[in-house]
């Protein structure tokens, strides 16, 4: 009878070490994708109806952390000076204005 008592207290040891564990890694989770607030959403429902021109049903939206957006509009901004001003391998420009020290 006391190898089936210590089978249930070490059980129940157990459970409680992985409820623990799980509570842990829930907490992880809500840091790492916190709920998209409902204004978010009809803001989101909002930009999607008028760049369409109809109503559009929103099915998932995520929340991105990191400079993904960002950078790729920095690359293309960057891109696009070059082009306009000479740089890179291109050989005519874009454009016939004078550029410094080619007068």
């Amino acid at each position: 009878m006391s190898e089936t008592n210590d089978a249930v207290v070490e059980l129940k040891a157990l459970v409680a070490e992985l409820a623990a564990r799980v509570q842990t890694l829930e907490k992880q989770a809500e840091r790492r994708h916190p709920e998209v607030s409902e204004d978010v959403l009809l803001a989101i429902s909002a930009a999607c109806a008028a760049y369409l021109g109809e109503r559009a049903t929103v099915k998932q939206v995520h929340l991105r952390r990191g400079g993904g957006w960002a950078s790729q509009g920095r690359a293309a901004a960057q891109q696009s000076h070059a082009d306009l001003h000479g740089y890179g391998d291109r050989q005519a420009p874009l454009t016939l204005i004078p550029r410094r020290g080619m007068r």
